[in-house]
């Protein structure tokens, strides 16, 4: 109170007009170690605070002029001292806190006082390649990350590429014992033997393992692996040619609760190994051996006769299955003959899913005899076998009420009569969702409309290389829409739109741009009319000729995304475009004038993108440039 006027105007380091009326501590040091002209008022000149009235007089008590500064909690309070015994140096310039307002801090390590069940239900969150990367942080971490319990599904199919070498078999020697499915697919790094030897002795309780791609797999290896996992459920070797008739030989007798066997691709082997497995191993329901040598052999076929708990078996690219080895498979050896029927006396397959693709020397003979021995079955597949007519699958379509998907891909003597007469009428009508026609010249309209009328089910039909023309197309459209009709969701908007049956037409010389026009606006539909207060809710993903398909899955962005207006327009400008390509080809009078309608739809095509044409305005300018440039 009793100190001189503050420093003038010229020498305040403010460097605003006007003064701070205050008293000036420039003397007594600041507890924060900087003068305190330098903290507390340099806080304060940041509000731009400029007083108006005149520098206080000498004895002017600090309340006449008090700034107010807002947002002022962040600033600590200076405590007020007594001037005089500060400035004789007898009481300290700073007084420390209270003990009981100080702040105590204490060392309190969450990470360090959990328990370990929860460390390890906190890093299962986290993925392989995360879990690798958070074992550098430390040796605790480094020793939960690679616990056992975090690596008991081990799918290194994902990661393979971006783990190296050393990391993934420190995780299989950490996580052996735990470890109950291992998918090494395409693994490259357990491909040296050292490596496979570590894994080999570190998983002793798998119970599903895929070695597919694992192309360098030592024999020794493989076979101690099989040795020492007899809880083995699901095998695939797909493509190791590691695998032979011992191989199969080993897992008959320390497999034996195996359900699934893939061993397709396996050329060091052939159908004997596959008759041992199914021997060895009365739980076998899932067996895949596409293209596998020997099964002409009728021994091999009367083992799969026998076992008769097969749900899916997969024989693609077997070329030596004969007609006489598939009906033994069916009917076994010298059945007996159902005098009425005139039908083998035996028990019906229990067959869900059969590939017989590619088997060229199998006949109408042979496929014939699936018909009312397979009732259960789902999936047929009969792609590549070329001798085959309507007469071999006429009775395995009257016998088979469940059946859902069909592939009759490059069957060049199937007719149109067994699509409308036999397919169309079948039990399996309402609840077939794929169908493959592709490659068979001889079927057209007469055959798909009947077929698309009665099969409302069908998510997928690929009729590329065949006969039919526009109708299809519409008719498929028509179905859809019918089908897919729902009315307004709670919060009274549209239902979401997705795709519901995918078609492929590629090749058909009977399909024009029209009939994929007709396609893409009942697909715009979908947004824009309900019928009688439904909204469809599915469309149709075209695949069609190349020079269609951006356009068509550009349209078919933009109804999915509900941009109804832009798909519109995108339809009406294309359908511009392709009529003025016509026009422009045929030849004649009125030549140079379809020409340069040509030109004026394909430059309104380009502009699409720009938002559409613009009413009553300009469009933006375009300069005739060389075809180069």
């Amino acid at each position: 109170m009793g100190r001189s006027r503050s420093a003038s105007a010229g020498s305040r380091p403010y460097g605003a007009p006007g003064s701070l009326s205050c008293v000036s501590l420039a003397s007594s040091p600041s507890p924060f170690g900087q003068p305190s002209s330098g903290s507390y008022f340099n806080y304060a000149s940041q509000f731009e605070y400029n007083s108006s009235a005149a520098t206080s007089v000498a004895g002017t008590p600090m309340a006449e002029v008090i700034p107010v500064y807002h947002h002022i909690e962040g600033v600590l309070a200076v405590r007020k001292l007594d001037t005089a015994a500060a400035a004789a140096g007898t009481v300290p310039t700073t007084v420390a806190l209270p003990a009981d307002l100080r702040f105590k801090r204490r060392s309190f390590q969450l990470w360090a006082s959990m328990p370990h069940e929860i460390k390890i239900y906190v890093l299962a969150f986290l993925q392989p390649k995360e879990l690798v990367r958070a074992s550098r942080v430390s040796k605790e971490f480094y020793k939960n990350c690679f616990d056992g319990q975090l690596w008991t599904c081990f799918d290194a199919s994902e990661f393979y590429k971006d783990i190296p070498a050393e990391s993934l078999a420190k995780i299989i020697l950490a996580a052996g014992p735990f470890v109950k499915d291992l998918n090494l697919r395409g693994c490259v790094q357990v491909e040296h033997y050292k490596r496979a030897e570590v894994m080999v002795k570190a998983c002793k309780n798998l119970m599903t393992a895929t070695l597919e791609g694992c192309r360098n797999f030592q024999r020794n290896t493989l076979h101690n692996l099989l040795k020492s996992n007899v809880k083995l459920a699901h095998l695939n070797l797909t493509g190791l040619t590691a695998v032979t008739n011992t191989t199969c030989k080993i897992i008959a007798q320390s497999c034996t609760q195996l359900e699934m066997f893939n061993v397709s691709w396996c050329k060091h082997m052939d159908a004997r190994g596959i008759k041992a497995v199914v021997e060895g191993c009365p739980k076998l329901k899932d067996l895949r051996a596409g293209e596998i040598r020997g099964f002409d052999n009728t021994d091999v076929a009367l083992a799969l006769f026998k076992t008769n708990n097969l749900e899916r078996l997969v024989l693609s690219g077997c070329e030596e299955l004969t007609d006489g080895a598939l009906r033994t498979i069916l009917y076994g050896r010298d059945p007996e003959i159902d005098i009425l029927y005139d039908r083998p006396i035996v028990p019906a397959r229990r067959l869900r899913h059969l590939d017989l693709s590619r088997c060229t020397r199998l006949t109408n003979h042979g496929v014939s005899a699936l018909g009312h021995f397979v009732p259960d079955l789902e999936g047929l597949q009969l792609a590549g076998i070329s001798a085959l007519t309507d007469s071999a699958l006429e009775p395995i379509l009257a016998s088979t009420p469940r059946l859902t998907h069909l592939e009759l891909e490059d069957l060049n003597h199937l007719t149109n009569s067994l699509l409308s007469e036999h397919l169309a009428k079948a039990p399996c009508a309402p609840i077939l969702t794929h169908l493959s026609v592709s490659y068979c010249e001889a079927i057209g309209d007469s055959g798909m409309l009947p077929l698309i009328r009665a099969c409302h089910s069908l998510r997928s039909i690929d009729a590329d290389n065949t006969r039919i023309s526009d109708l299809s197309l519409a008719e498929a459209a028509s179905m859809v829409r019918k089908r897919s009709l729902a009315p307004l969701t709670q919060k009274n908007r549209r239902p979401p739109v997705s795709v519901g049956l995918s078609m492929v037409v590629y090749d058909c010389p009977h399909v024009t741009w029209t009939g994929a026009r007709e396609v893409l606006n009942r697909n715009a539909e979908a947004n824009t009319k309900p019928v009688g207060g439904l909204y469809p809710t599915e469309i149709i993903s075209l695949r069609c000729f190349y020079g269609w398909q951006m356009t068509v899955d550009e349209h078919t962005k933009r109804v999915l995304r509900g941009d109804s207006q832009a798909a519109c327009r995108l339809e009406r400008k294309w359908a511009d475009y392709m009529q003025a390509n016509e026009e422009a080809g045929v030849a004649g009078a009125g030549g140079r004038r379809r020409r340069r309608r040509a030109r004026e739809a394909q430059l309104v095509h380009a502009n699409e993108e720009d938002g559409g044409v613009v009413v009553g305005g300009r469009r933006r300018a375009r300069t005739a440039a060389c075809l180069v440039m």
